[in-house]
């Protein structure tokens, strides 16, 4: 059975009135819910008491219930969300570009909201907070920086750190390693890996001591060595095998649900969309237009394309459930062919 992608022209009334039932925020956006007896539109999210299902009518946006003579509901106030989607959108572009990072209440005053509320609908929307987004954006130019020829001090203050001590504090919990290290290209990192056997083919599983840092399909141990060059590689020990086989299973049941540790590195906006990709329900699918619109970047349609293909976990963080937006498979790093053959294990395809 195919499941499509989740669209606002496309949402079916059961999962529609599911959300709303259950005062869905998250579902803020992709549809309304329109009242026949008031003539008023909401959002899922509104708390006000819930209508008879008879008065319901499932609309795709604010504009198609304005132009069916509905009026914005005055309690949820459904027409607001667009303009939370704009100010977080637009707070990203500042924190983007900006030389040196603004404060949260800067950064609310420039789009019009109040600190509490505005780090509210930033956190809501993107999967972290305003702060920890502008870690993560110091971080990665510092990754940036280090891979060009200069002095490590230049780098970490390019980046736009205001002291080395707090541009090593943040490599230790975003890099993996110091800035020194990885001006070494990772050496002094340990990576267990193993190449096993599953029933899509051959499968490399690599872990660092913090977590896995590679799932691939048809890689060896020279593709490994040549993505880590300065890491130290290593057959796995006993508690690696383990792992290993957990991994192993997903191919056959890509829907389980796996709590596995891992250890990858990516921008605020990769990150956020790995983290999109992974709330996919097992046996959905989404288009790329979706994930660019659940991360609070509907524009960004094929930088979130990008993010997919940049994916280093192959089936933990399920980039094969992403299609394109006419319902075809579209591309998979690992062939088409096995794209086709987990969506089928799960039951989407």
């Amino acid at each position: 059975m195919h499941h499509m992608a989740i669209t606002p022209a496309l949402i079916d009334r059961e999962t529609a009135l599911a959300a709303f039932e259950a005062r869905d925020r998250t579902m803020d956006g992709r549809f309304v819910i329109a009242v026949k007896t008031t003539n008023i539109y909401c959002k899922p999210s509104c708390p006000a008491r819930r209508p008879r299902l008879e008065n319901i009518e499932i609309l795709a946006d604010n504009a198609t219930a304005r132009a069916k003579g509905y009026r914005a509901c005055l309690r949820c106030r459904p027409d607001d969300t667009a303009r939370d989607k704009d100010a977080v959108a637009r707070a990203i572009t500042l924190l983007e570009t900006a030389e040196t990072t603004p404060s949260l209440a800067e950064l609310a005053e420039a789009v019009g909201y109040t600190p509490h509320h505005f780090q509210r609908l930033f956190t809501r929307q993107i999967g972290v907070s305003p702060a920890a987004y502008a870690r993560q954006l110091r971080a990665n130019r510092l990754t940036q920086r280090l891979d060009e020829k200069g002095r490590i001090t230049d780098a970490i203050y390019d980046a736009g750190y205001e002291t080395p001590s707090r541009a090593y504090a943040d490599a230790k919990t975003h890099l993996g390693m110091s800035p020194s290290d990885w001006r070494k290209g990772g050496a002094g990192k340990t990576i267990q890996y193993a190449v096993v056997e599953s029933s899509l083919g051959p499968l490399l599983v690599a872990a660092t001591d913090k977590g896995l840092c590679r799932i691939a399909f048809d890689e060896d141990g020279a593709a490994l060595a040549a993505r880590f060059p300065q890491a130290r590689l290593r057959p796995g020990d006993a508690a690696f095998a383990e792992l290993v086989q957990q991994v192993v299973a997903l191919v056959d049941d890509p829907g389980r649900h796996a709590d596995l540790p891992i250890d990858v590195a990516g921008t605020a906006f990769q990150q956020a969309v790995w983290a999109a990709l992974q709330a996919i329900p097992t046996g959905e699918t989404r288009s790329y237009k979706d994930i660019a619109q659940a991360v609070g970047r509907p524009g960004a349609v094929r930088a979130a394309g990008t993010a997919c293909g940049d994916n280093s976990l192959a089936i933990l963080i399920p980039c094969h459930r992403v299609l394109r937006s006419d319902g075809s498979l579209g591309g998979y790093a690992y062939g088409v062919d096995r794209k086709k053959a987990l969506l089928f294990k799960e039951g989407s395809k």
